[in-house]
């Protein structure tokens, strides 16, 4: 009997997209299609709240953005304002529950909130706020935020979100909608992007600016880290309610998960991503006959190795962009059905080739070695994996759904990677040996079969044995039965972004994390009031 199954996604999961609209007078219908171009960041659920000056307007359900808001629907949400989320859980169950915006009803009024990051401390907060007498409707970490907001002794709704969101570290770009006012606000490392926009004299608030493209509004600027913009009827307002603090933007942005047509953090996307595959090139040469990408995310990587390294650019792998989450199985086995529903080679492409297979990360392994193994049987002599980004060592706690240590491929403590035994160890090492040797006399690294990942470019390598980082790539490489494996440097990772003052978060490389307890062990603090310390910067009036 056919059963059904549910299709393996080994990839890291966006977070969640934002978008908000303000004064416009089918704010429901701009909300929704911002949203639309905003359904990369999340496709579990989606919701849409609407402001007309009296009362809020909710609409939420499982689903995409297409599916869920359908002509019917939008016109239930009357008014000039909206606020709308779609979502991956990062943190949470996956539940029509757990769907944004939230609505609650409280001492500061009636109002909705979308929030994208994640929160390492909620879990203790949330025990604390339960022995203090709050009751959770939710599993998600947002709805932390929302008991601080009603629990602050602030007289104003900007001095309670300046109280909520001072006790709480982690990250957050959040949209909160009244019956009158908008607000956006931007965590003090400024994880999480968050854009503002104009359309016809209304204000356009959202996570990345491939939203504002769709709808023809136009970017102003990013909202800063630790900002506050306060949108009513009399103009923009903002305040910086957080004290400074180093940045820490989420360099995987730029590696994954935003658009490659939006412009994150200051930089388009799809520039960062193609100087990594020029990295990638001069890095990890090797003679090849094609570059072909892992389609979609691999794509602008391929462009710029192609472009570097001389080597034809080839779509040796086609995309089916209409695969959803459960199949029928078929009786009759299928090696690597799940990997063929999503991807299929071309062998005419393929056949008697050195491929040079790019894609933007490594996750746990096992679709890498099924993609590997399909351009194999496709025909194709060689296969040189090349990854746009460092291997990914540990999980990340901001916003970003990754495995465990245990399940990452790269990561010290992982249960997928097959060791070398000492009998491989030393053969390794010897390889390595030699080719430091055939280096050393003037042989180019490109005709060499091993690769390593943990050199910058440029560094003479070391003589003889070989690092933990390199032995990590070697073990990798066997794994996926590529001819040779290569991962962009960290060093050059930030050079692709232009990251000349360590601005950018790195930790999923690193290990090493920014905000102390990341795994939800942070302190509680006093609730402040209203005195909180946001400085007013300016208004700017709107234009209608």
């Amino acid at each position: 009997m056919n059963r059904l199954i549910e299709i393996e996604n080994d990839r890291f999961h966006d977070h969640c997209g934002v978008c908000g609209v303000f004064g416009h007078p089918e704010a429901a219908k701009m909300a929704y299609l911002g949203l639309y171009a905003l359904q990369h960041r999340g496709q579990e659920s989606a919701g849409i709240v609407s402001s007309d000056g009296r009362d809020l307007q909710l609409e939420k359900s499982m689903g995409l953005v297409a599916d869920i808001f359908q002509p019917e629907v939008l016109a239930r949400l009357p008014g000039d304002s909206a606020l709308g989320h779609t979502r991956y859980s990062t943190a949470g169950d996956t539940s029509l529950m757990n769907a944004q915006p939230i609505v609650i009803d409280c001492n500061k009024g009636k109002l909705a909130l979308g929030h994208n990051g994640n929160l390492p401390s909620a879990a203790k907060w949330r025990r604390t706020l339960e022995h203090r007498g709050s009751i959770f409707q939710t599993t998600s970490d947002t709805e932390v935020i929302v008991h601080l907001i009603a629990r602050s002794q602030a007289r104003n709704l900007s001095g309670a979100l300046a109280d909520a969101l001072n006790q709480v570290e982690g990250a957050y770009s959040l949209l909160v909608l009244t019956r009158d006012e908008m607000y956006a606000l931007r965590d003090p490392r400024g994880f999480r992007p968050l854009a503002l926009g104009q359309l016809d004299g209304a204000w356009v608030v959202a996570s990345e600016t491939c939203a504002f493209d769709l709808i023809g509004a136009t970017y102003v600027r990013d909202v800063e880290p630790g900002e506050m913009l306060r949108i009513s009827r009399a103009g923009i307002e903002s305040l910086h309610f957080a004290a400074e603090k180093p940045l820490q933007q989420c360099i995987f942005e730029h590696v994954y998960f935003a658009r490659p047509d939006s412009l994150v953090f200051g930089r388009v996307v799809e520039q960062s991503r193609e100087m990594l595959g020029r990295y990638l090139a001069r890095e990890h040469g090797v003679p090849a006959d094609i570059v072909v990408p892992v389609p979609d995310s691999g794509v602008p990587a391929a462009v710029g190795y192609s472009q570097e390294s001389g080597v034809p650019f080839r779509m040796g792998l086609i995309r089916n962009h209409y695969v959803g989450r459960t199949f029928i199985e078929p009786q009759q086995s299928i090696r690597d059905f799940g990997v063929k529903l999503k991807l299929n080679p071309v062998p005419e492409i393929l056949r008697g080739k050195r491929v040079v297979l790019v894609d933007d990360s490594i996750v746990r392994g096992t679709t890498s070695r099924k993609i590997v193994r399909m351009v194999r049987e496709a025909g194709a002599a060689e296969v040189h994996m090349r990854i746009s980004c460092p291997p990914t060592i540990s999980p990340c706690y901001y916003g970003v759904d990754t495995p465990t240590r245990e399940e990452l491929i790269a990561s010290d403590e992982s249960r997928v990677r097959p060791r070398l035994t000492p009998e491989e160890l030393k053969a390794y090492e010897a390889e390595l040996e030699e080719r430091a040797a055939k280096r050393g006399a003037g042989v180019s690294p490109a005709g060499l079969r091993l690769v390593e990942s943990a050199k910058t470019a440029g560094e003479t390598p070391a003589p003889q044995g070989s690092s933990r980082a390199e032995r990590s790539v070697e073990e990798i490489r066997r794994y996926l039965g590529a001819d040779t494996l290569g991962y962009v440097s960290l060093a050059n990772l930030r050079r692709a972004v232009d990251d000349s003052r360590g601005s950018f978060c790195t930790s999923c490389y690193t290990g090493v994390y920014p905000v102390d307890g990341s795994q939800g062990e942070l302190d509680s603090r006093a609730v402040e009031t209203e005195e909180s310390p946001y400085i007013e910067i300016q208004v700017v009036p709107n234009e209608r």
